[in-house]
């Protein structure tokens, strides 16, 4: 069995290094490998098998992790619930993905366990048990409708963390049921770096535990970058550990990339791309303040249709349990994103589904956030679209301010600043003040929810 027999004997050439540091409590590789056997042998006497599909609600805590980590090893097909979901997804993963065997971890890191009635019978399960493969279904966001469920040969996903890299210490800002926390996680542990969970992402928390615990890398979204460049957070700590900010999962606005790189100037900006279907691609960004990125990597090709970004590779999904094959016939995925290309480089325009046309002219709702952002006392802006009957879609914006302002007057304040640098169809027509957040517990914009409201 070789799943992950190259991550323990990286983790037995280290015993001593610190793998996870969770609620100030640090555990070494020496525990986690320990752990790591402990849950293996548990696995076997409960009559888990080999292809068994195991449900695995938590978070990042040390048991969690080790217990995802000894289902791989055991060729379990595993779908992550985040602890905290509601209880409608909970029950949507349960009855879609068929779930045979049910694990729960605890706030506490406690774990429990037990079967259900269910029987497991995709054909997409059967080609990872025939392979002898772990599995692995993740869930899109289900914000448009009940979410997918992307089903991996895991074995495929792991190979990418075969070549070790830079051991670093590194923030597992992503969440525990997508793939971008779990490519955090595993990209850590493969170099044997350290792994710093967390239980809230709030600014301060976040910038807190940089200068307590000499973080050197933190993954966030801009939506988080946004929301910690309002805070201050980054002037009330010393962040000087800190070497890497990587930011994805939504397009940035050009304008949030310049204040972050004028607020924490010793960092460097990295811009990463990746989709549930498909694992994150290695990437490279032009440079600290460019939105143009590498992206590709061994086992992926990149091709791009009708100013479309289509992808190959090696690492794909197998399919959707609930959905019909988005890969062409000769086997590129459609991921559904615009781009601009120059050279080698793409640049990431955002969903075409989110793609606001007036009157048959293109708009795309960050461009126009990026702007109303550079105006003054503006905390947040979602940019949306909204039908209309003369020229199809008009753009609105819900905006957040730092201090109370009269509606009227920021609706033509902002207008104003929009006319001056931007052409006119691109303008919001209509402009509210949102309080409260614009963005999910994924820190994403709430932009198809407010478009369908």
């Amino acid at each position: 069995m070789e799943n992950i027999d190259f991550l323990l004997e990286r983790f037995a050439a280290h015993p001593e290094r610190t793998a996870i540091i969770w609620r100030e409590r640090v555990f070494s590789y020496a525990w986690l490998s320990e752990q790591i056997q402990r849950y293996q042998t548990e696995i076997d006497k409960t009559g888990i098998l080999p292809g068994t599909v195991v449900s695995l609600k938590g978070d990042f805590t040390p048991h969690s992790i080790a217990l995802f980590l000894a289902l791989t090893q055991k060729s379990c097909i595993i779908a992550p619930v985040l602890r905290s979901s509601t209880h409608l997804h909970q029950k949507t993963v349960s009855e879609l993905a068929q779930i045979e065997w049910a694990y729960e971890v605890s706030d506490d890191d406690r774990t429990q366990s037990f079967k259900t009635d269910a029987k497991a019978n995709y054909a997409l399960y059967e080609t990872v048990r025939e392979r002898q493969h772990p599995g692995l279904v993740l869930f899109s966001s289900g914000t448009s409708g009940t979410p997918k469920a992307a089903v991996h040969d895991f074995y495929f996903l792991l190979e990418k963390f075969k070549t070790a890299r830079d051991s670093m210490s590194i923030i597992n800002f992503l969440l525990f049921d997508h793939w971008g926390g779990l490519n955090t996680l595993l990209h850590t542990l493969s170099s044997c770096g350290t792994v710093f969970t967390v239980d809230q992402r709030s600014p301060d928390f976040i910038c807190q535990a940089i200068e307590t615990f000499k973080i050197e890398v933190l993954p966030a979204s801009p939506t988080f970058l946004n929301l910690l460049l309002i805070s201050n957070a980054h002037r009330k700590y010393d962040l000087s550990s800190l070497k890497v900010i990587s930011y994805g999962t939504e397009p940035m606005p050009l304008s949030t990339l310049t204040r972050i790189q004028e607020a924490i100037p010793h960092v460097k900006l990295h811009q990463t791309y990746g989709l549930i279907e498909l694992g994150v691609l290695r990437s490279k960004s032009k440079s600290n303040d460019s939105l143009w990125v590498k992206i590709g990597g061994e086992g992926y090709e990149t091709r791009v249709v009708d100013g479309m970004l289509q992808i190959k590779a090696r690492s794909a999904m197998l399919g959707y349990l609930n959905a019909p094959s988005p890969f062409t016939d000769d086997g590129w995925y459609k991921t559904g994103d615009e781009v601009q290309v120059d050279g080698e480089y793409f640049r990431i325009l955002g969903r075409k589904s989110e793609l606001i046309n007036v009157g048959g002219e293109k708009v795309y709702p960050q461009e126009v956030e990026s702007i109303i952002l550079q105006a003054p006392n503006i905390a947040d802006a979602t940019v949306y679209g909204e039908k209309n009957p003369l020229i199809g879609n008009i753009v609105c914006a819900k905006i957040s301010v730092l201090e109370p302002e009269n509606s009227k007057d920021l609706s033509q304040r902002i207008k104003k600043f929009c006319r001056e640098r931007m052409p006119s169809f691109k303008v919001p027509v209509k402009i509210e003040i949102q309080e409260g957040i614009q963005h999910t517990e994924r820190f994403k914009k709430k932009r198809s929810q407010i478009a369908e409201a």
